[in-house]
């Protein structure tokens, strides 16, 4: 990287990984990035940048970070050896739930760092690894503004009948309401739309985000009309290891007959459900499709069945359907589930051009097909830099 120069860093630090890219300033070309991967298994660094193509970087047997505290100082660490000079301004972090309080990105002191802790029990899998990212970078960084910026803020400012459960209403004044998730990803994919698919970005869209996290959104012009995920990152469709949709009965029913606490029911909801939980082999997509198990055919046939009912009811609340897109690591890359989950959409007007769909291209319905169905690969690190540069220059 030329010394001297000026740019952002940005962290995503997930469940299971951490993805981080550094953007030059003010262009926003983005210099290096990658992730850390598999944290707690077979953790792995793979990374690219202009200059030096792709990085791999593997530990031997056990020499590996086990914990995400392990891997973001080892990636802190092999990040400062690699800016050559580089003045970082800002580092932007997402944060997955912002709650009532934060409906745009934010520059992090410790009062607003105490106010996202509490909202850890929202979303256990995220909230705890997104703020020690934040520590992390503080720690490396002396001086220089974290900016956050929430997932649930694409989704902020819908109208009650969109944004509550039928419950007592003091439970929504305290803040039980539908928050809705995946938002940094949604809202890339809305400014990508408006600048190569205009006419289609300004009508009615259904974004499906489908990876080891999942959900869908509906869109209107380009506005976040309704989404598969509510209160929690629980909520819609199965995920790697979540559970989705769920009668709250049945929570009742292990507390009840099985004297399951909080903690194990947690558990078993957020790390032992959901694609992981049906097949009983993996919560990775890639590995199901290999499998020859029928509980392998069963979670996958789960995930496409429910994606398709939810992909039905968001074309009834947003009154239509001009695009259907795909993205996150299924979306973008299971040609599959893809092809599934559009089967038998005829009566919405869908056509999938299967050639298209095959070679994975961008547009991958047929050109008879009333509704455009397109694979966009999400890019939540650019969508964070320019948040945190429109942020810098306020």
């Amino acid at each position: 990287m030329p010394s001297q120069s000026k740019g952002y860093l940005t962290l995503n630090v997930g469940s299971s990984s951490i993805k981080f890219a550094v953007f030059d300033a003010p262009s926003l070309n983005r210099l290096l990035g990658g992730e850390l991967d598999a944290i707690g298994a077979s953790t792995v660094l793979v990374a690219k940048s202009a200059d030096d193509g792709t990085i791999r970087h593997e530990w031997d047997s056990g020499k590996a970070p086990d914990t995400h505290a392990g891997a973001l100082a080892f990636l802190i660490d092999w990040l400062v050896a690699r800016l050559d000079g580089l003045q970082i301004l800002a580092v932007g972090h997402r944060v997955v739930h912002g709650g009532l309080s934060y409906d745009r990105p934010v520059v992090v002191d410790e009062a607003i760092m105490s106010k996202l802790a509490t909202l850890e029990p929202l979303a256990p899998l995220h909230q705890p690894h997104n703020l020690a990212g934040i520590r992390a970078a503080q720690s490396v960084f002396h001086g220089v503004a974290q900016i956050a910026c929430f997932d649930t803020a694409f989704h902020s400012h819908q109208p009650f009948v969109k944004d509550c459960f039928a419950l007592p209403r003091d439970l929504y004044d305290e803040g039980v309401r539908r928050y809705g998730f995946h938002g940094l990803s949604y809202e890339y994919i809305a400014h990508h739309l408006e600048r190569d698919f205009p006419l289609h970005a300004s009508g009615r869209v259904v974004i499906a985000h489908l990876g080891n996290g999942a959900s869908m959104c509906a869109m209107v012009n380009g506005h976040s009309a309704a989404s598969t995920m509510g209160f929690s990152a629980l909520d819609g469709l199965p995920m790697g290891s979540r559970c989705g949709q769920l009668d709250p009965g049945v929570m009742l029913y292990l507390m009840q007959t099985r004297k399951m606490d909080v903690n194990a029911i947690s558990n078993m909801l957020y790390k032992d459900s959901g694609l992981k939980g049906i097949s009983g082999i993996s919560n990775d997509m890639r590995t199901l499709e290999a499998s020859d198990e029928q509980s392998a055919r069963d979670a996958i046939e789960y995930f496409v069945y429910r994606a398709k009912r939810e992909l039905g009811a968001l074309a009834a609340a947003i009154e239509g359907l001009d695009a259907i897109v795909f993205t996150g690591g299924i979306g973008e890359n299971s040609v599959m589930v893809r092809e599934r989950i559009l089967a038998g959409l005829g009566w919405l007007g869908v056509e999938l051009d299967d050639r298209a769909n095959r070679e994975s291209q961008t547009i991958i319905s047929s050109p008879r097909s009333r509704v455009l169905c397109l694979r966009i690969p999400t890019n939540e690190e650019h969508m964070i830099a320019q948040h945190v540069q429109t942020r810098m220059q306020t």
